[in-house]
């Protein structure tokens, strides 16, 4: 997995591969560097043993120091650098691929998952990056060069050397393999953690509604509590390698004395020599250290780099077709053949739709909750796709229509009207970016909403706050109303389009709904039935499948489900009986 990460970091670096080369060329020559030190300071001892000038040693040794130290400097700031761009860059990209992805698959992912995956795991690639380069390139060159020269210098002391490092990656690699699986177990349960606080917040108004907020707050407590308990093992064997760290730090130093020592009253080595081996044993041990303390943190952000990498890489089957065309001067006929389509790992979705739309003409989708109605406007869409049969707009599959010429052909009134944090004129202009103010506020008269928006601070600059918090039900179900009439597309989804809307404010919409259907053709899917009377066809939908469709006075003749449903709504007298 690790292997996997770095050579997918790596792939990321392709727009930074000059500086990057600069880089890696730069920690080979500071891992050289941090060799020759302990190499002088050996050379230096043993000159003053002699009583010679060690002040020529003494000097180089200064100019090299101070070339590492602003090698070492440049490199950190570099690094730095292209490992924020790298980070922003990465993000930006899994923006990009979310923003692309059905919502309905988000929906299901949860949106505090997804937006962990692009900030945590963004965080997680820049520690990467930058450990990277800061220190396991020049560490990694340092321990290269330090055993072959110490071989040269003296192999008994260099053999003590050798075998001390083999113990600590040994060490290393065990803690490693047992603390892999269990960060993937912590990082589920951060994300679980996240996923609990973000749907909590989102609705802290019905948190305290319904007195909650004692009992969410165990809640969390018991969800961090099992994260504690999967973390605290992985600690563990962390802390096993950390005292293993300081451990052979005094191993190391004792026996390349003792050793140093023998050798020393044999001839074989001078005390200078020993010195440098005293140098070289702090120098891989620091290295070693620094290498598994970087590791480590690798390891422990894994999971989440892997779901930032997961998110970009994600593909559900939304891109275009090799001979995809562009959707141009749309009639708006709209046909399902035979159209099926599964929840996966469930019973539900819709099944055998046969139906067909007339350009032009208004359908209504009624029927209860999980009836369907909102899955068949997704397939529509294309954020599902259909298993079985094909929809088609004016005879062209739309599995061969381009997304963005489909999608632009389509305007959309969402129930929860689907608003951002942003000015009035800024959530109009969704719909077309380049729209004057002039269209502004024609759309905004159709929808009945214009006089509202002037009577707020700033007018159509005003701005609106979280999902339109600062607007009422029916002020933020108008506006998603103008937007989408501002659209102008040819096709028009209305989904509960005026649920949010009081009885006087419903009639106003109604009119300017009517209004703007007109030439298009629209979708409503409703609930109250009083808002499809005058539909050129109703649709009754029921467990995803369509069990009557016609008129509204035929089905009402008809004495079936339809007419069962408007006696439930009042639209029947109770005492009625089906014809």
């Amino acid at each position: 997995m690790i292997v996997a990460l770095y050579t997918r970091a790596l792939r990321l670096l392709w727009p930074d591969r000059r500086r990057a080369a600069g880089l890696v060329v730069a920690n080979l020559l500071l891992g050289g560097l941090a060799v020759l030190e302990p190499v002088l300071f050996g050379r230096v001892v043993d000159a003053l043993g002699r009583g010679l000038a060690a002040w020529p040693l003494i000097g180089f040794w200064a100019l090299l120091g101070a070339a590492g130290i602003a090698g070492g400097a440049t490199v950190s700031l570099l690094a730095d650098r292209m490992a924020h761009r790298r980070r922003l860059a990465a993000m930006t990209q899994a923006f990009d691929r979310a923003m692309t992805l059905p919502a309905p698959f988000l929906s299901e992912q949860g949106t505090g998952r997804v937006i962990r995956a692009m900030l945590t795991g963004g965080d997680a690639l820049f520690s990467l990056l930058l450990a990277l380069f800061r220190e396991q390139q020049a560490a990694a060159a340092s321990l290269v060069l330090l055993i072959p020269l110490a071989f040269w210098i003296q192999p008994v002391m260099a053999a003590v050397l050798l075998a001390l490092a083999l113990a600590y990656v040994a060490v290393s690699w065990l803690v490693v393999g047992r603390t892999e699986a269990g960060q993937a177990r912590v990082e589920a349960h951060h994300q679980a953690v996240s996923s609990r606080i973000g749907d909590v917040i989102a609705n802290v108004g019905v948190i305290q509604a319904y007195t909650r907020t004692r009992a969410e707050g165990a809640d969390l407590r018991a969800m961090t509590g099992r994260l504690l308990g999967a973390q605290y093992p992985v600690l563990s064997w962390w802390a096993v390698l950390m005292v293993m760290t300081r451990g052979a730090s005094t191993v190391a130093m004792v026996t390349l004395f003792a050793v140093g020592a023998l050798l020393l009253r044999a001839g074989q080595i001078s005390v200078g020599e020993i010195v440098s081996f005293i140098g070289f044993a702090g120098l891989l041990i620091a290295r070693l250290d620094q290498l598994s303390a970087s590791m480590a943190r690798v390891f422990v952000q894994a999971p989440t780099l892997q779901g930032l990498f997961d998110l970009m890489d994600t593909r559900l089957g939304q891109a275009d077709s090799p001979d995809a065309e562009t959707l141009s001067a749309v009639r708006g006929e709209i046909v399902f053949e035979r159209v099926s389509h599964w929840f996966l790992g469930s019973h539900m979705g819709v099944f055998d739709i046969e139906l067909r739309a007339e350009a032009g003409a208004t359908v209504a989708l009624v029927g209860a909750s999980g009836a369907g109605k909102t899955t068949l406007m997704s397939l529509l869409q294309r954020q599902r796709e259909p298993d079985i049969g094909r929809i088609t707009i004016d005879g062209h599959d739309i599995r061969r229509i381009s997304l963005t010429s489909l999608r632009a052909s389509i305007a959309v009134v969402f129930q929860d009207a689907g608003l951002f944090n942003r000015s009035i004129a800024d959530n109009l202009r969704l719909a077309r970016p380049e729209a004057t103010d002039a269209e502004l506020e024609k759309a905004a008269r159709a929808a009945q909403v214009h006089d509202v928006i002037l009577q707020k601070p700033g007018g159509y600059g005003f701005v609106i706050g979280e999902q339109g918090r600062l607007l009422s039900g029916g002020e933020r179900q108008r506006i998603a109303i103008a937007r989408a009439i501002l659209k102008d597309a040819p096709i028009l989804i209305l989904d509960e389009a005026t649920s949010a809307l009081d009885t006087v404010t419903e009639h106003k919409v109604k009119q300017a709904l009517e209004a703007a259907s007109r030439g298009r053709t629209t979708f409503l899917i409703a609930h109250r039935l009083s808002t499809v009377v005058d539909a050129d066809l109703i649709v009754v939908m029921d467990r995803g499948r369509i069990v009557e469709q016609g008129r509204y006075a035929d089905l009402m003749a008809q004495g079936g489900v339809f007419w069962r449903l408007a006696r439930e709504g009042g639209l029947a007298p109770p005492a009625a009986s089906p014809p």
